[in-house]
């Protein structure tokens, strides 16, 4: 079972104001396990917004800032033990970049939300950030942090189901089938919009969770796409809906589905990966089942909790087996590894098979991925390599 490992880190947020929707998941999943304490904020450009965020949350006012660069100005100069340790970065996609960078090379740690920045060049520019400041880098790749995700990843790494031939991810959703952005829907405006949101509208927003759940549990790089972007509703200016060919090194081969005008869908992330053997199903709106199909032998049902899993998985458990848990949950998993790494003074991101959290490979590689998948589809190439600058 999950449970505090020490002291609690001091953190800082930026966004994630009144009515923001992601803000509250990230505190809920910070303060789920004891290992953090909010001890700062600019929440909103919004002056009487940013006022009212920090007092509901219980902020002393005079470390509710007005700006962003107020924050690490203000932070920078409390005693070291007061100041925050750690920002988390609740913005739209177009501040992701400048702020982590600011905060980094202030010497605070980072957890910011996806995508890691507007495109490849400013992510390489959070990289070198993370290299010349000794400071840590997380990335709110959600999914990752689930148990049985964890249970699904450990059981193709020790080779259950052979050499993996087949991955096939999807991620639909069908909030935005209708032209919502253009009537005022805040969510929906800036994430349809090209310079708050970056190259991809539904690439950059739920494609690249699927990418990036799709290369975690397989253990496998996708080398090159051939990718499909398209519009589907008028007067939209990024892409609501995306189809990938896949190929992976040593063979594999994959499809990858991102939609937001799949009318009806709610936010139906589901994986399978095939090997020579058998292969898995998770699901993310049934997250306490995993699936294991074999050639040889009836299919088997792996549950929350139960019995048979590996320790790994187990131990990101929080109640016992028919007690479900879900996404704050697994969202604390990813808080909780960061936290403990931020105690033990590491300099970079463990390795998978330790105390492990989505960090700069992760969003490297996701980056790579929306550009690849853009080039692609405005191309007339069969095949667009996929790599890190």
């Amino acid at each position: 079972m999950v449970a505090s490992t020490g002291r609690r880190i001091r953190y800082g947020m930026a966004g994630g104001g009144e009515g923001a929707f992601i803000g509250a998941v990230h505190r809920r999943a910070a303060a789920l396990d004891s290992d953090y304490t909010l001890v700062s904020g600019a929440f909103s450009s919004d002056a009487a917004r940013n006022a009212r965020s920090g007092e509901a949350i219980g902020l002393d006012p005079s470390r509710v800032y007005p700006t962003f660069e107020d924050m690490i100005a203000g932070e920078r100069a409390l005693p070291e033990d007061r100041r925050m340790e750690a920002l988390a970065i609740v913005t739209p996609n177009h501040l992701h970049a400048p702020m982590a960078i600011a905060a980094l090379d202030a010497g605070f740690h980072v957890m910011s939300e996806k995508p890691m920045a507007l495109n490849l060049d400013e992510a390489l520019a959070i990289r070198d950030a993370v290299r010349r400041s000794g400071r840590l880098y997380a990335l709110a790749f959600t999914y990752s942090g689930y148990p049985l995700v964890e249970e699904a990843r450990l059981r193709v790494a020790r080779g259950d189901f052979g050499k993996i031939r087949l991955v096939q991810v999807e991620y639909l959703q069908g909030w935005l089938s209708a032209p919502i952005d253009r009537d005022g829907q805040k969510q929906a405006e800036w994430r349809t919009d090209p310079a708050r949101a970056g190259l991809g509208g539904c690439l950059g927003d739920i494609g690249t969770h699927a990418f990036q759940l799709a290369e975690h549990v397989s253990g496998l790089r996708i080398e090159s796409l051939s990718a499909d972007l398209t519009i589907h509703v008028p007067g939209r200016r990024l892409d609501d809906d995306v189809s990938a060919l896949l190929r992976f090194e040593g063979g594999a081969r994959g499809t990858l589905k991102a939609s937001q005008v799949a009318a009806g869908e709610e936010n139906g992330l589901r994986l399978r990966v095939y090997g020579e053997k058998g292969g898995l199903e998770w699901a993310q709106m049934e997250p306490n089942t995993l699936t294991l199909r074999w050639l040889d032998r009836p299919a088997e049902i792996v549950r929350a909790a139960g019995p048979g899993l590996t320790p790994a998985a187990a131990a990101r458990f929080r109640t016992p087996s028919g007690h479900p848990e879900g996404y704050i949950e697994a969202f604390a998993n990813l808080y909780r590894e960061f936290a403990a790494a931020i105690r033990d003074g590491a300099d970079a991101a463990p390795t998978l098979g330790e105390a492990w959290f989505p960090s700069l490979d992760d969003g490297l590689r996701t980056m790579a991925f929306v550009e690849a998948a853009v080039a692609s589809s405005a191309g007339d190439a069969k095949w667009t390599g996929l790599a890190v600058k």
